[in-house]
């Protein structure tokens, strides 16, 4: 009674061995697939990080070239602001020469 007593005993601990073995293992392999997902999700943040980079980048170029068409413009409209103005007073001192000498 006492060996069937200590084989009991022994298949109970070989039983909640390789329960603890299973549990190890399904642990184990749980770790590897988080591993496996942590380091997706890595390359997946340089990815986004390089993409955003590039972005800033363009983006600052763009900004850039919009400050000098920005500015190309003003000159243009300046220039013609400035060869109007002087078209018409070319015609006013024109109009005022006319009339001086035709009063003459």
């Amino acid at each position: 009674m006492d060996s069937e007593n200590g084989k009991s005993r022994l298949q109970k601990t070989q039983d909640e061995v390789e329960e603890v073995k299973v549990i190890m293992l399904d642990n184990m392999n749980k770790a590897e697939e988080r591993s496996g997902k942590l380091n997706e999700l890595e390359d997946r943040a340089d990815l986004l990080l390089e993409e955003s980079k590039k972005f800033e980048k363009t983006s600052t170029q763009v900004k850039t070239q919009k400050r000098w068409e920005n500015k190309k413009m003003k000159v243009v409209l300046i220039a013609v602001a400035v060869v109007a103005g002087l078209i018409i007073l070319s015609l006013i001192i024109v109009a005022i020469v006319q009339s001086t000498k035709g009063s003459d």
